[in-house]
């Protein structure tokens, strides 16, 4: 066939087509076969939102193409997808739109199904779900009254930040500058009884796992979790109230500076802090200005320390002496009891506040070598040193006096030896409506009781229209009146949902056994770990936490084997970067989006896909270009149209192979190897594209009238090339696979390995320098003994402008690397 007669390449009719076929096979459909090697490669599903961006094509495509290439080294790939479908956003949406949220999200899910489908990714459909169905969240109402009778679930009072607007309770980490992430409402503190995982319990088990996923994760990641789990060794020490009614008790991590402390901060939410405000109206305004700040360590670290004297005073559990109790901003109720000691010469905090507020600063560390400083400090000096103005600790080193201090205080029954940690335990409650019940009901007889596993799911009503921010569960007497399970007298049903990250915790294991009678089966231990998980580094902290959490959960419940193996969700973690442009992450409020149906509609998913791998590392930021994508859409057409001239019949490739057909396959060969080198573990797909892109250049030049030996590797290097370009251009991959007479699904035809004997050269290229600097380069046979290259050297042409004028004084062979000719 000549360049003429060569059809055209059209991406939108040849995807449409093998897209067709691929349904019509089923082929993507994960087996559920122990006897085989198992790879379960997972992207953190999307919310419905309705429309893809370019972050799920770049998210989805990444996976794809290690999935792909998975399946062709002969694994069992699982590969699902489903639809993180709970959450406050539909809410909002509905309330917009005058809609029901589940309408509203099943009618998203549908649409982007369907964008999904257009790239040709290869998911096992049969096994999607929705997070919103009974079918999935009735097993996490029947873990969570497991949990309950397990003690790992309670409830008690919190301050937490509420937005008025949205009228729930946010996460420290959806406060943004004081206001609500989706509202923009400034955040009020309040007191309001919620729901908790006891997360704590798992602390030790959670920090001592990262060290076993050191191999598979980011280190950025594991130092994120390890810092926002926070173990921390010191002592907690009593303070008792000078009224002789009770103690105050702080946690310090360093007892050594015990001597030093010259005033108690409790936080604005203490019980303290509030009965002394009945008493006082400008301590009371204090507390209430507090209300209307964020509870997040961020917030309290950066705004002004300020604080107010409570008029309590406590005794120091060593000396007696009185010290005054203030309440400070900066000090949260959800850290230890909500109370600190401060000592102001050695926490720049403290120092801070002392100083503003007049405060005592007593020294009572000071560096090894160092004098007492005399004078007024100028900051706080929070290094190690030896002991001063503490009695008989004096002259101690810091660290031996943390062990004696605490000893005093143990014996003096006013504190231990204790480790705390940063980590709180998780409150799931939610006062919005779309979300998963928890399956609790209030009884004023029994109290809290669990509704009984046979009346499981509690189904969440869908069928109400939203005309305000309030959850309509409320106000619906026939979803929250309900008989007592115990005593079967009137009890109320509650009417907070969870936390839409408890279903992003454990779906990754339900993908193993969508179906299954209970909520896991044996099925999750086959596909469990999750080989290679894929999402953004956004959910480095909490997603993945709890994700890790949950893991523990199952296996601690029985649904998983404590077998070690299974200890931790995801073997391998990738966290790909963002796609940007014009050097800003693409955002609707910037204008700087591209819509992802509109470039498959004009390009194909397999331009999409291979620009949006070839454009960056995966890890990378990726700058968006048009120019680019143009690139990846002609360098396919190039491919197309190379295969097409070849023709179909290839000539098969003889025993013994000329020079020039030699050089060719080697260069097939070292594709091959580039290629799987990149996706083994390192996907550097850039790399792995780069390669085949190079290969085909010189697949190119071999002549249409080549000899029968050339053509034939050229025909070796055009199905190595539509194999190796598979994970990435699947559709054209597959026409171009038919193109070229090949029989079966290209989607599970063996992976090419390289040729060892074809990757050997019979020649190599040495550098030739002359006193040192790179000349020219030359070409020798790889057997030249060192006398043969020094003659050929002397006798290359090219070289001898270099040595005009000069005399060779002598001639150094590093054979296989380089030539070095020192003249005069």
């Amino acid at each position: 066939m000549t360049s003429q007669d060569t059809p055209p390449y059209s991406p939108q009719t040849l995807e449409s087509e093998v897209q067709r076929r691929w349904q019509e096979k089923q082929l993507f459909r994960a087996v559920d076969d122990a006897s085989g090697e198992k790879f379960y490669c997972l992207s953190m599903f999307p919310y419905p939102s309705g429309q893809l961006h370019m972050g799920h094509v770049r998210n989805y495509s990444i996976g794809d193409a290690i999935a792909r290439y998975q399946r062709m080294r002969g694994r069992q790939v699982l590969q699902p997808m489903g639809w993180d479908a709970f959450g406050l956003p539909a809410e909002n949406a509905a309330l917009k739109h005058g809609l029901a949220p589940a309408q509203w999200t099943l009618d998203n899910i549908a649409h982007m199904r369907g964008q999904l489908q257009r790239l040709g990714l290869s998911y096992d459909w049969s096994r999607e779900f929705a997070t919103c169905t009974p079918e999935y969240y009735r097993w996490e109402q029947w873990l969570f009254v497991r949990l309950w009778e397990k003690g790992l679930v309670y409830q008690k009072l919190s301050t937490v930040n509420w937005d008025p607007v949205d009228q729930t309770v946010l996460a420290n980490e959806q406060v943004v500058d004081g206001r609500g992430w989706r509202s923009g409402a400034v955040v009020e503190r309040r007191e309001i009884r919620q729901w908790f995982l006891r997360i704590t319990a798992y602390a030790d088990e959670l920090l001592s796992g990262l060290e076993h996923l050191a191999e598979g994760w980011p280190e950025q990641v594991l130092s994120m979790q390890r810092n926002w789990i926070g173990r921390s060794e010191g002592a907690e020490i009593h303070f008792p109230l000078a009224s002789g009614e009770g103690v105050i008790k702080v946690f310090t991590t360093r007892p050594d500076t015990l001597l030093g402390a010259t005033y108690l901060a409790i936080a604005p939410e203490h019980p303290l802090a509030l009965a002394a405000a009945r008493a006082q109206p400008e301590l009371a305004a204090f507390l209430e200005r507090c209300r209307h700040v964020a509870v997040s360590e961020a917030t309290v670290e950066t705004q002004e320390k300020e604080g107010y004297p409570t008029g309590i005073t406590v005794r120091h559990p060593l000396t007696g002496q009185p010290l005054p109790v203030w309440v400070a901003n900066f000090v949260l109720m959800g850290y230890g009891e909500g109370a600190v000691m401060s000592v102001p010469a050695h926490d720049q905090r403290d120092f801070e506040f002392a100083r503003k507020y007049d405060l005592p600063v007593q020294v009572v560390v000071v560096p090894e070598g160092e004098e007492i400083p005399s004078g007024i400090l100028e900051q706080a000096y929070t290094g190690s040193g030896r002991l001063v103005h503490s009695g008989i600790y004096d002259g101690l080193d810091n660290e031996t006096a943390k062990a004696r201090i605490t000893a005093a205080v143990a014996a003096a029954g006013l504190g231990q030896k204790t480790v705390n940690y940063r980590l709180r335990d998780w409150g799931i409650s939610r006062q919005r409506y779309w979300g998963t019940p928890i399956p609790m009901i209030h009884c004023p007889r029994c109290g809290v009781v669990p509704v009984p596993e046979q009346d499981l799911p509690v189904v969440l009503p869908t069928h109400y229209h939203l005309d305000n921010p309030r959850s309509p569960l409320l106000d619906d007497p026939e979803f929250h009146q309900v008989p007592c399970p115990r005593c079967g007298g009137e009890a109320r049903r509650e009417t907070d949902t969870m936390d839409t990250f408890v279903e992003s915790s454990w779906y990754y294991a339900r993908f193993a056994c969508p179906d299954a009678a209970a909520m896991l089966d044996e099925r999750a231990a086959h596909w469990l770990p999750v080989d290679q998980y894929i999402g953004g580094v956004e959910h480095a902290v909490l997603h993945l936490l709890y994700a890790r959490f949950f893991n523990k959960l199952l296996r601690d419940v029985g649904l998983l084997p404590a077998d070690g193996r299974h200890d931790e969700p995801f073997h391998r973690l990738l966290t790909q970067g963002m796609v940007l442009k014009d050097g800003s992450k693409m955002s609707k409020s910037k204008g700087n989006t591209v819509d992802p149906q509109g470039l498959i509609d004009r390009y194909g998913a397999d331009t999409a896909r291979l620009f949006i791998l070839f454009a960056a590392p995966p890890e990378q930021h990726l700058e968006w270009s048009d120019t680019a994508v143009e690139g990846a859409y002609r360098f396919l057409n190039r491919v197309w149209r190379l295969v097409h001239e070849y023709g179909q019949t290839p000539p098969r490739l003889p025993a013994t192979l000329s020079a020039e057909a030699r050089d060719l396959r080697r260069l097939v060969h070292q594709c091959i190897d580039r290629v799987s080198s990149n996706m083994d573990g390192r996907y550097h797909f850039n790399a792995a594209i780069a390669a085949i892109m190079e290969l085909n250049n010189a697949l190119m030049k071999v002549p249409g009238d080549a000899p029968a030996d050339l053509r034939a590797v050229l025909g070796e290097g055009l199905r190595s090339m539509a194999l190796l370009l598979s994970p990435f251009a699947p559709h054209i991959a597959e026409a171009l696979w038919r193109r070229l007479g090949q029989e079966g699904e290209l989607s599970f035809a063996p992976w090419p390995n390289a040729d060892p004997e074809a990757l050997q050269s019979s020649t190599v290229t040495l550098v030739i320098q002359v006193n040192g600097k790179l000349r020219e380069r030359l070409e020798v046979p790889v057997d030249a003994d060192a006398g043969s290259i020094e003659a050929v050297v002397l006798a290359y042409p090219p070289l001898q402008k270099h040595l005009a004028g000069l005399s060779v004084r002598k001639v150094v062979v590093v054979p296989g690397r380089l030539v070095n000719v020192v003249a005069q």
